[in-house]
């Protein structure tokens, strides 16, 4: 399997972060931007894609940006992107004041 391909859609009615493997559609990580906040909704991957990096390309891909802006705070609605910062202390730093010490070791 190819490495997925992540790309961000923050036009779309809902926006999200897709990843496509082979030209096929892997996954998407949807959030919504609530003022500073980016809240994490959902994270869907296809059957077919799961146990292959999918979820976590989606998810670094996702913090990542967050990370870029300098302005934003994550809101790790979604169980899946809030267990990747679980095991990516790293990324614990991103997620809003009042949430962080549950991601903080």
């Amino acid at each position: 399997m190819a490495a997925p391909t992540v790309t961000q859609h923050p036009d779309a009615d809902k926006p999200r972060f897709e990843a496509h493997v082979d030209g096929r559609l892997a996954g998407y990580a949807e959030y919504l931007v609530a003022g500073v906040r980016v809240v994490f909704t959902h994270t869907e991957v296809d059957p077919a894609f799961e146990g292959q990096g999918v979820g976590g390309a989606l998810a670094r891909a996702a913090l990542d940006w967050v990370r870029t802006t300098g302005e934003l705070e994550a809101v790790p609605v979604c169980p899946f992107v809030a267990g990747w910062i679980h095991r990516h202390p790293d990324y614990a730093d991103l997620v809003t004041p009042a949430l962080r010490p549950q991601f903080q070791r």
